[in-house]
């Protein structure tokens, strides 16, 4: 009998995977059952493809969390592709340190580094969205088609747009503290399967008793 490939989580569907189980850079951190869907290029090359002047001499890294949704074409910017803002000249002299006689430990003084990307849980990015270096993204976000995520994201809020904002909460306040609370991603995976209906449904009442079982 033929072992399943963990990487394809549909019988048949090479262009959904698990993302991580693809994953092999240490610096990129993925959640259980993250999905990761591309009708382009082969999902696999997810490193390759989609993230972004990741360059291992940055140190920073990409942390995605538990069950989120990445659609085709979602693409992570690291702090490599920007050029200092801190200097009279863009032009990054660093990086070409042979050229100006420059010191080899100093190639990261090319850019601005505004620290990792960390994607929380339950988020859903959209086709061909980019999220830039430094942006948290918070659990139960939804980032719409083509938007360009330049700050933060507050948790269960759509935004969409170049640059993003805001657009809608999901829900009231009070049920996004519930929700926060709950953390129904980390439940085991009987415990969710058990409770799939309340995961699914609009009410919250109705999660928070099946939190319990």
């Amino acid at each position: 009998m033929a072992i399943p490939d963990k990487r394809y989580p549909r019988t048949g569907d090479k262009q959904t995977i698990y993302l991580k189980n693809v994953i092999t850079n240490p610096n990129i951190m993925v959640g259980e059952y993250t999905m990761y869907y591309d009708f382009v290029n082969d999902p696999t090359l997810f490193e390759k493809n989609n993230v972004l002047y990741h360059y291992s001499i940055n140190h920073d890294k990409l942390i995605i969390g538990k069950f989120c949704s990445i659609a085709c074409g979602a693409h992570f910017l690291f702090n490599s592709a920007n050029h200092t803002l801190h200097s009279l000249s863009t032009y990054p002299f660093p990086l070409f340190y042979e050229e100006w006689g420059l010191e080899q430990e100093h190639v990261t003084d090319s850019w601005d580094n505004k620290g990792d990307i960390v994607i929380g849980n339950d988020v859903w990015i959209g086709y061909e969205a980019v999220i830039l270096a430094g942006v948290t993204i918070r659990d139960g976000a939804i980032i719409g088609t083509r938007a360009v995520v330049t700050k933060d994201v507050p948790p269960y809020s759509i935004v969409g747009g170049v640059p993003a904002k805001v657009i809608r909460k999901r829900y009231a306040d009070n049920v996004i503290f519930e929700l926060l609370n709950i953390k129904w991603w980390d439940w085991d995976k009987q415990k969710i399967a058990r409770n799939i209906k309340a995961v699914q449904c609009s009410d919250i009442a109705l999660l928070k008793q099946e939190e319990f079982l």
